[in-house]
């Protein structure tokens, strides 16, 4: 029973997905974290339960539509704010992607009420669950990081949408060009000389659909014609990009409706 009562799991990997050091997934019940720093910008959501935490000599909490933000080098602690614990999803960042001079205003204002925002962070860690969707979590990752410098940066008008579709068809032939080899995000932007946020959401708002969508459904319109052609989904997954069998299976089921190996055998 008192195993049952201080639960504690933990899930912990480094995703290749730029200044992203670590994503650290965990279940506490009853374990307080001492006073310590991190090195990195630590990036908190909590999905079930409360977390209570002091920042610089100030009590702040986490309720669940809360993003909070701690800035690195500064100490704080954490504990739980319900009987049954809390479950929390943390992203570390590193100074690529948070500078330092937002660290003042994280220690002012570390927790965030912004829905949409809260809504992107979880989306974010669901892309970074799945190898082989590194464009998606870091296109997902550099919009984040610029809603959070609007927050952190007080009279910063934040980005409004605008068409660029000189910039959104380079991009466009570039990922045509990349459909199996893939594109990474920051090397769409030294090939495009783009700010990563504004060249995401030139392509989004040209084409209706974001630059890892349009990736991964022209994978699976190739997926689907080798498929016909009577080859396996382990072949055709490494045929068309995809890192593995589950990751074109997950895509495909998406997009077509149906596991690869079912839509093969409906071929006549």
């Amino acid at each position: 029973m008192a195993a049952a009562r201080n639960r504690q799991e933990v899930s912990a990997w480094r995703p290749s997905v730029p200044g992203v050091t670590e994503v650290f997934h965990a279940h506490f019940t009853e374990y307080a974290y001492p006073m310590h720093v991190h090195e990195a910008w630590t990036l908190l959501i909590v999905d079930d339960g409360a977390v209570r935490y002091d920042l610089d000599r100030h009590e702040h909490g986490t309720p669940h539509d809360t993003v909070s933000l701690l800035p690195p080098h500064v100490p704080h602690n954490g504990s739980p704010a319900t009987p049954h614990g809390f479950r929390k999803r943390v992203l570390y960042l590193d100074s690529t992607r948070l500078g330092e001079d937002l660290i003042g205003p994280a220690v002012d204002s570390p927790d965030l009420r912004d829905p949409a925002l809260r809504l992107c962070v979880g989306q974010l860690h669901t892309a970074l669950t799945h190898p082989g969707d590194e464009l998606e979590a870091d296109s997902r990752l550099t919009l984040v990081s610029d809603r959070l410098r609007s927050h952190l940066r007080p009279g910063r008008r934040r980005d409004v949408p605008r068409r660029d579709p000189v910039l959104a068809r380079r991009l466009r032939e570039l990922l045509d060009e990349r459909v199996v080899a893939g594109l990474a995000l920051d090397e769409a932007t030294q090939l495009l000389h783009a700010h990563p946020a504004h060249l995401v959401r030139s392509f989004s708002t040209a084409y209706g659909i974001a630059p890892h969508q349009y990736l991964m459904s022209r994978r699976v319109e190739r997926a689907r014609r080798l498929l016909l052609d009577g080859r396996s989904p382990a072949e055709v997954a490494a045929a068309t990009g995809f890192y593995d069998q589950s990751h074109l299976t997950r895509h495909f089921r998406k997009l077509v409706g149906v596991p690869p190996g079912r839509y093969r055998g409906s071929a006549r």
